[in-house]
């Protein structure tokens, strides 16, 4: 017998549960298709194990360097099983409080695959689904006044480039490495590959990364991106700029070697195992999308301002769409969304405001424009910049490479980007995304008094020498 519900959620990750969670709090009658596990890609092969792995590798780092604390450890060891132990640990407990607020909400979780059927007996329009149940059981029949896809992605790779698992890994393989690699080449210098870098780097292996673009991290300030440059060859990763990974070449052997097209003619790289790095695409198939009206564009979901497909009743967010592939984005679309439908009216989302951070070590976050955004918009500009080398709390953590720079336009004095390198910097820049929201000016961030010794006091500090009254540089 079919169900009815106000909204089915195809995808059970970020951006689906928060939208289920807001949509049961506003009373709607509400369901979520997931064939995995509820948490999605950022709870299971994202965000959370990810970061687990790089605090274990953090930690690791720092304990062989104890002895400039004043700390005597004579046989600081990696007990990688440990570490992915503790990994697993982490992400069951925050699985099961998932699980805890779809109860909560009494919110209807299907474990199995959806698939948007078109007009049928049950509706005129495209939106009933058709779930095939991962227990094996008759197919159920939802029939939702509303949908919202948020079947999320997957890592992509190069042509010619295919995932082993063995010798050849995407991001998904590599989070369940049973024993580390000595030496591993990251094809890709984003913001996952410098992740990756970062933390194979600090846990010991050799490291090489090969980017296409002529920096690594290309999407963050060309300064960000040289000061993370200099940090990651000081920490022994070799980088490789300006550079075409060859896929033809790859040969497997013991190992991997690989040619790539760099300034002069092609290089040979050879390691023990090779990461694919070089973005994530949308999963767009097998959802039924060929029985409506929906638009895929360049392997994504097109919507409008609304979250809202073609087919104005069916709305998808996160990375099906694209854009900023954050989970955070996904989480506000999917709340933003579940207003509109409910005719609450929503802001639509001003996606200049949201914050970015790379959890590497040394960390990076941003927000708003980079320096040469802001000149190619016109603006007329100022920019104040802040070493952690001067601010105490960090040289009391034994970390002070890296700084914060303010971007603002010299004419409004609006705070135009804020860009940040160094220790905790994805715990500060919400002080910096909350003063894009408010359209501060970098007086009112520099006359916030910070308190002393922290690390944010870098913010108030950056925000002085914007107008060239920066204290202690």
């Amino acid at each position: 017998m079919a169900q009815e519900y106000d909204l089915v959620i195809l995808g059970g990750g970020t951006g689906g549960y928060v939208a289920a969670i807001r949509a049961s709090q506003m009373g709607l009658k509400t369901a979520i298709v997931e064939k995995g596990k509820l948490g999605g890609t950022c709870l299971h092969r994202g965000c959370i194990p990810s970061k687990a792995l790089l605090r274990s590798a953090e930690v690791y780092a720092t304990a062989k360097e104890a002895d400039t604390f004043g700390v005597m450890i004579n046989d600081v060891k990696l007990d990688f099983t440990r570490v992915q132990e503790r990994k697993e640990k982490i992400v069951e407990g925050l699985h099961k409080g998932v699980q805890h607020l779809m109860k909560q909400g009494k919110i209807d979780v299907y474990e199995g695959t959806g698939r948007i059927l078109g007009p049928s007996i049950f509706s005129p329009m495209p939106g009933t689904i058709s779930v095939e149940m991962n227990n094996g059981e008759e197919n159920e029949m939802l029939i939702p006044k509303n949908v919202i896809v948020a079947t999320g992605s997957r890592p992509r790779t190069l042509p010619g480039l295919d995932i082993d698992g063995e010798l050849v890994l995407s991001s998904d393989e590599a989070l369940e490495l049973e024993n580390l690699p000595k030496s591993i080449i990251i094809v890709g210098g984003g913001v996952i590959g410098i992740e990756w870098a970062s933390m194979l780097s600090d846990f010991g292996v050799e490291v090489t990364v090969i980017e296409y673009a002529d920096r690594i991290v290309p999407t963050e300030d060309h300064e960000i991106s040289k000061e993370m440059q200099r940090l990651m060859k000081k920490k022994g990763v070799k980088i490789v700029t300006g550079a075409k990974v060859l896929p033809e070449t790859i040969e497997k052997e013991g190992g991997v070697t690989i040619k790539a097209e760099v300034k002069g003619g092609e290089k040979e790289f050879a390691a023990d195992q090779l990461l694919v790095s070089v973005g994530r695409q949308a999963n767009t198939e097998g959802i039924g999308l060929e029985n409506t009206d929906i638009v895929v564009e360049k392997g994504f979901i097109k919507v409008n301002k609304h979250m809202q497909t073609k087919e104005s009743h069916i709305y998808a967010i996160g990375d099906v769409i694209g854009g900023l592939q954050l989970a955070h984005v996904a989480s506000h679309e999917g709340i933003f969304a579940v207003e509109h439908m409910a005719n609450e009216n929503p802001e639509p989302i001003d996606y200049s405001l949201v914050s970015k951070c790379i959890y590497s070590n040394p960390e990076i976050a941003s927000v708003g424009l980079t320096e040469n955004e802001a000149k190619e918009q016109g603006h007329n500009l100022k920019v104040g910049k802040f070493s952690f080398r001067a601010i105490g709390k960090a040289l009391v953590y034994g970390e002070s490479d890296g700084f914060v720079k303010i971007v603002a336009d010299k004419d409004t004095n609006d705070i135009l980007g804020v860009h940040m390198i160094g220790p905790h910097v994805t715990d500060m820049i919400s002080e910096a995304g909350l003063a894009r929201v408010l359209d501060a000016t970098p007086w009112e961030v520099a006359h916030t008094i910070h308190p002393h010794p922290s690390l944010s006091e870098a913010i108030g500090e950056a925000a002085l020498a914007v107008d060239g009254k920066a204290i202690h540089s």
